[in-house]
């Protein structure tokens, strides 16, 4: 083990901070077991704002020097890399495709302060980042290159498809779209009285976070259930805070989003330009999640033979995170193939 350390060090010193053969020598940390079929790398690569941005790409082994389709995953909204992202990343790579597993800004392994931040703009503009590392990757075919969104990451997804036209297929698994669920709450459920009075509670709150120089923390999940919470919030706990999927740089694992995070998603809009998207989208939601309606709606708006909403009966939202037997890999490879190959 000591021997295994010291390889690792001195392959970090020798390239100057990044060992790109960390996970065949070093501790695996993450949430799902190792494949033997790909072969991980940890990069870097910086969003227009100036942020370094840290992902790990996953190769198949026995394609490692053919140029391939590639596709960018990020995460759920909270998580790190080493959880949903990492999973879905490392299966589609067994399938034949370069795949980019990333810690959006201000998160994880990823730069940006303060931390646990996160902005309409800011995370859509790091799924456009990541699809410049890719297309500048000597093995990936630029003209090849879809992005993968999970959770509140399928909403920036869409967002960034409606931008970046460099994407040719979008899937978005069990999505969130912040921006409605910060400006209206779960289910539509907030009115505009309350909503004028969550922005005057934020804003008096930025006044106190700049007087302290700190910045309050939006409410998590639980350290322990109570047995009053609704379904959702119990399976995200299952999820987040057990052996199944914690991990100590998820936010939503280990700690608290800024509060006044809320404030530039209720103004923004995510998917105003999301019907024209002129790529090919397929969207995946259960059938039992309670997130189930912003997929039906922004399915609605999307237009075009090549857009797909897909119903997973039985599955809840959480279930799409790692559920191995929910998630339908074989439906995303025959899309990916479909408009990437």
């Amino acid at each position: 083990m000591i021997k295994k350390i010291i390889i690792c060090l001195i392959l970090l010193f020798i390239v100057g901070g990044t060992c790109m053969c960390l996970y065949r020598i070093c501790k695996w940390d993450k949430t799902f077991k190792k494949s033997d079929k790909v072969i991980v790398k940890k990069v870097s690569f910086k969003n227009r704002y100036g942020i370094k941005l840290i992902g790990e790409l996953y190769i198949p082994k026995d394609k490692k020097n053919e140029k391939l389709p590639a596709i960018a995953i990020s995460g759920p909204f909270g998580a790190v890399k080493e959880q949903a992202s990492g999973l879905y990343a490392q299966t589609l790579a067994q399938r034949g495709f370069i795949t980019l597993a990333f810690d959006p800004s201000y998160t994880g392994e990823s730069g940006g302060t303060p931390r646990n931040v996160a902005s309409p703009d800011i995370n859509t503009e790091d799924f456009s980042a990541a699809v410049d590392f890719l297309s500048n990757y000597k093995n990936v075919d630029s003209d090849k290159i879809g992005i993968l969104g999970i959770c509140g990451f399928g909403g920036m997804g869409l967002n960034a498809a409606a931008m970046d036209t460099r994407i040719k297929a979008t899937v978005t698994s069990t999505m969130y779209d912040m921006t409605r669920l910060n400006a209206n709450d779960y289910f539509d459920a907030m009115d505009e009285k309350a909503r004028y009075e969550k922005r005057q509670n934020l804003n008096k709150q930025r006044t106190e976070d700049f007087k302290t120089k700190t910045y309050a923390k939006a409410p998590g999940l639980p350290e322990k259930l109570t047995g009053e919470e609704p379904q959702f919030v119990k399976d995200y706990f299952d999820y987040y805070k057990t052996q199944r999927g914690f991990h100590k740089r998820s936010i939503n694992s280990n700690g608290n989003w800024n509060a006044t995070s809320s404030l530039s998603f209720m103004n923004m809009p995510i998917l105003k330009y999301s019907n024209e998207i002129q790529n090919a989208v397929l969207m995946i939601h259960g059938e039992k999640a309670h997130s189930r309606y912003f997929s039906e709606d922004a399915y609605r708006h999307l237009k075009g033979e090549n857009k797909e909403l897909l119903i997973i009966p039985d599955a809840t939202h959480v279930d799409l995170y790692d559920n191995m037997d929910k998630i339908p890999f074989d439906k995303i490879t025959d899309f990916y193939n479909k408009y990437l190959i």
